[in-house]
């Protein structure tokens, strides 16, 4: 009898065990990189809201506070243990990275790249981000607009992450734009003016002292654009300053007339693309496209500076601001994807 006893507490407890595991919600997951950086609180917004369009779908987001590539492969890594239903991937070290993702997707677990595009050898297909050589274009073509017609002198690039194809686009589209429209100014650079917001000033502080008549210095990454007009206050200089994202510094340096213009790369809205295609995926609505979902840059200058900074003042005002572009891309998402090959 107690064996007995014992067989079906054992088939009762198998049965429980499978109902709790089928009635489980899919998973899914993003890991990004310096979760503290404005940047990657965006994309978080923006995932969560994505994956919530679907419904009945969990999610996890991750990764480190700092920079730390390694450490982004180790939240990885734990992630394909629960996140089955896929993970999206915006790392700082694409390379460091492509191993662990191709021993995700050997274990069937769909990975997506977000922002800065993954390496050929991860086997990633689908990668969602902007042209980066368009935002580098639109911010030469801003700083362009309060230069003369025949203007001759220098301008200082610098890219905070030299070798990152992405930040390497922005750089490429400012140069190239210049050489294009206002071939009398010469681009120096790109000098690599670091990640870290510490060492990232003292570079700048560096060129800015080493090239006093230039006309104007730019950079690729958020904390150039931050750092240079802090400086340009400190000096009371007169020389422009352009640079990218939306962090509060950066706006409040748009309104105080230390930066001219900062190009908003609309991560949030690089986060929601992918938690809702994540999700559609993990419930088996549909299966992930392959190829470039391209997503749309913004120059943020006075003129709608007061619209972005009541966007940014909410989680309600960022959800209404971007609902219109969402919309459009879950009712038509074929339109908004590219080849692969074509990604910048």
């Amino acid at each position: 009898m107690r064996a007995a006893a014992l067989v079906l507490g054992l088939l009762l407890l198998s049965g429980c065990g499978g109902a709790a595991k089928s009635d489980a919600l899919p998973h899914v997951g993003f890991v990004v990189k310096r979760t503290g950086g404005s940047f990657a609180q965006e994309m978080t917004s923006g995932f969560h809201e994505g994956v919530g369009r679907i419904g009945g779908v969990s999610a996890t987001v991750t990764g480190p506070p700092g920079q730390d590539g390694h450490k982004e492969v180790e939240l990885f890594a734990d992630l394909t243990v629960a996140a089955i239903g896929g993970i999206a991937v915006a790392t700082s070290e694409p390379a460091l990275m492509a191993p662990a993702i191709g021993e995700a997707l050997s274990q069937h677990v769909a990975v997506i790249g977000v922002d800065m595009r993954l390496t050929a050898s991860s086997g990633v297909k689908l990668h969602i981000g902007n042209d980066n050589y368009e935002l580098g274009e639109k911010l030469a073509d801003e700083l362009m607009r309060r230069l003369p017609s025949n203007a001759t002198g220098t301008v200082v690039l610098g890219n905070t992450s030299p070798g990152l194809a992405g930040f390497d686009d922005r750089a490429d589209g400012i140069r190239g734009r210049f050489a294009e429209k206002l071939p009398g100014v010469l681009v120096l650079g790109p000098f690599d003016t670091q990640r870290d917001d510490e060492a990232n000033l003292d570079a700048w502080r560096r060129l800015v002292a080493a090239n006093p008549d230039a006309l104007a210095f730019v950079g690729t990454g958020d904390c150039d654009g931050v750092n240079l007009a802090a400086i340009r206050t400190e000096k009371s200089a007169r020389w422009l300053v352009g640079g990218f994202g939306v962090d509060p510094r950066t706006l409040q340096a748009v309104r105080d007339g230390a930066m001219v213009a900062t190009i908003s790369p609309e991560h949030y809205l690089k986060g929601a693309v992918a938690g809702w295609l994540l999700a559609r995926h993990a419930t088996g609505a549909a299966p992930l496209p392959e190829g470039w979902v391209e997503t749309p840059g913004l120059t943020v200058t006075t003129a709608n500076l007061d619209q972005i900074l009541h966007r940014q003042e909410s989680e309600k005002a960022r959800k209404e601001f971007f609902q219109a572009q969402i919309d459009s891309f879950v009712e038509d998402p074929s339109s908004w994807v590219r080849p692969l090959e074509q990604a910048r």
